[in-house]
């Protein structure tokens, strides 16, 4: 049963939703009456399970493939969202990639490819999803930004530069989109899952002395998912790392 669930006949598209934050955001969204499409790059079998479980749940699912850095590949998803469910209600720009790199030796490669991945594929997924939610009148991109958008990380500058930038990206969509689609970010910090050693150096750092889990960052998903009166915000779950 969907009816009295906030999200009841509403479709998402969660991208990266395969694993750890995605797979979170996804369930959340399901839970709370969603249909869900699983997007994912390479994990198939992974995503085809969550959809499954999914649909386990009462909610139509489906698991679609596409590397959401490329044009290509975000238009023929999007043309099966349409063809699936008709309507695109939420969009979580959930995928990204994140590694170490000295700034000296950092090469083209590694920089183009964390801008792609990080930004690009957040503009793409954007703007492909625009029009199937202004068909009805109404929808909310929320975009998985980072601290290091926030912060500085020399070991990360290119990790850090892709997220400011699509923390940037976030607040003109806001004004782009308003007032029909409402555009906000959920900047995590350090979020752990089971069979992970603890960060410690975080966990001694931070006011709340503890790490986040994926469901910290699956409540403000939904918060955002939900608000009416919010838009252009970026929600630092940190723990307070921001503050120190």
């Amino acid at each position: 049963m969907t009816e009295g669930k906030p999200l009841a006949r509403q479709a998402a598209l969660v991208t990266g939703a395969a694993k750890r934050i995605g797979r979170g955001i996804a369930l959340r969204l399901a839970k709370e009456g969603a249909d869900v499409v699983v997007n994912y790059a390479t994990s198939k079998a992974e995503a085809e399970e969550l959809a499954s479980e999914i649909q386990s749940l009462g909610r139509r699912a489906i698991a679609l493939q596409a590397d959401v850095s490329r044009r290509e590949d975000v238009h023929r998803m999007f043309a099966a969202i349409d063809n699936e469910f008709g309507r695109l209600d939420i969009l979580v720009n959930n995928a990204g990639m994140f590694f170490p790199a000295k700034f000296e030796e950092l090469t083209d490669e590694q920089w183009d490819r964390i801008m792609n991945a990080n930004l690009k594929s957040q503009f793409l997924c954007a703007q492909a999803a625009a029009p199937l939610m202004k068909r009805h009148g109404r929808g909310r991109i929320i975009n998985l930004t980072s601290l290091g958008g926030i912060l500085p990380w020399p070991a990360y500058t290119h990790y850090c530069v892709s997220k400011a930038g699509a923390i940037m990206l976030t607040k003109c969509l806001a004004r782009a989109l308003a007032p029909e689609i409402l555009v906000n970010s959920v900047a995590p910090g350090t979020i752990q899952f089971a069979g992970e050693p603890p960060d410690q150096d975080y966990i001694k750092r931070v006011p709340l002395h503890r790490t986040g889990t994926g469901e910290d960052i699956a409540d403000a998903v939904m918060y955002f998912a939900t608000a009416d009166f919010v838009t252009g915000q970026i929600l630092a779950v940190d723990g307070g790392r921001t503050l120190v």
